[in-house]
């Protein structure tokens, strides 16, 4: 019998999602400021489009000026930074961000690091990732699966890390390296790891916080984990089961979660775990920026 804290992301969400509504009204009431935030989706991926509603209905719930910007697959490259530059200009709005996956014909790079950094609530442009190394983030936007992860890890294990292993797996510019550096910051020891590391389970089971952030289904089993352990799970994969003699694709982990709930002192479920905290942290940080933009004090 499992018998690890499931800790419930939706939860986590609404009640930040609660203190940031309650500090928009305030800012409209005080300031006549209303934090704007622009969505650029391009093309028919149904994934996104999933991810872009629900971006917008937690924007408008939160009180905030949100649009959305649908562009057709074939878009030219010039328009959608022609887009960018606008919104950029566009006083009203605060948070920009661009849906991803783009399609094959866009330069991906081009144009997340054509967002105005005072913008990129997303936190993916290159000057906001080298304030996050450099732990000066004063002014700069962390990326939002990683800020969501900390408050889980916070709520676990207090504010200071001091005297724990951390274990990162996988290494992406999204996810495992901005965690890596949010972890350090807090005084933990942090190894990095990925799919060529030699003995991965034998490098996990030394963490006192696993982070799972490498794409494959429960590849992550019991026998990985250290006793009393909190483990994150940042993996979605869509896996295919049969239920009732019928094909159903069902949301997992990277990490086999019956088996590790047995063995942790606290898990993420996926779905309900990390994915509702990533978009509440998105409208944290369009919130922050139409702070820092008008010179009004952040936190």
């Amino acid at each position: 019998m499992a018998n690890a804290v499931r800790i419930d992301g939706k939860a986590k969400a609404a009640e930040l999602a609660e203190k940031i509504t309650a500090e928009t009204a305030a800012l409209a009431r005080d300031h006549g400021l209303q934090p704007g935030l622009a969505v650029v989706i391009i093309g028919e991926d149904p994934a996104s489009q999933v991810y872009v509603r629900n971006k917008k209905r937690t924007a408008d719930a939160c009180g905030f000026h949100s649009e959305q910007h649908s562009l057709p697959p074939d878009v030219s490259e010039q328009d959608v930074l022609d887009l960018v530059e606008s919104l950029n200009n566009d006083a009203t709005i605060h948070g920009i961000l661009v849906q991803l996956p783009l399609p094959d014909h866009l330069d991906e790079h081009r144009i997340t690091q054509s967002i105005s950094p005072a913008k990129d609530v997303d936190g993916f442009h290159y000057i906001n990732i080298g304030k996050l190394t450099a732990g000066d983030t004063a002014d700069a936007f962390i990326p939002c699966t990683p800020a969501g992860c900390m408050l889980m890890i916070e709520d676990q294990l207090g504010a200071d890390l001091s005297g724990l292993n951390a274990v990162v797996i996988g290494r992406s510019n999204i996810v495992g390296k901005p965690m890596a550096s949010l972890l350090l910051a807090r005084n933990a020891t942090v190894t990095m790891t990925h799919s060529r590391t030699k003995d991965l389970p034998k490098v996990v089971r030394r963490a006192d916080i696993v982070i799972a952030a490498i794409g494959r289904p429960n590849m992550i089993g019991g026998d990985w984990i250290k006793p009393g352990a909190v483990v994150i799970d940042i993996g979605i994969n869509r896996i295919e089961v049969t239920v009732d003699g019928e094909k159903k694709t069902k949301l997992t982990g990277d990490v086999n979660y019956d088996e590790a709930a047995e063995i942790a002192k606290a898990i993420t479920p996926v779905p309900g775990g990390v994915g509702p905290m990533t978009i509440t942290m998105l409208m944290a940080n369009t919130l922050r920026s139409a702070k820092l933009a008008a010179g009004i004090d952040v936190q």
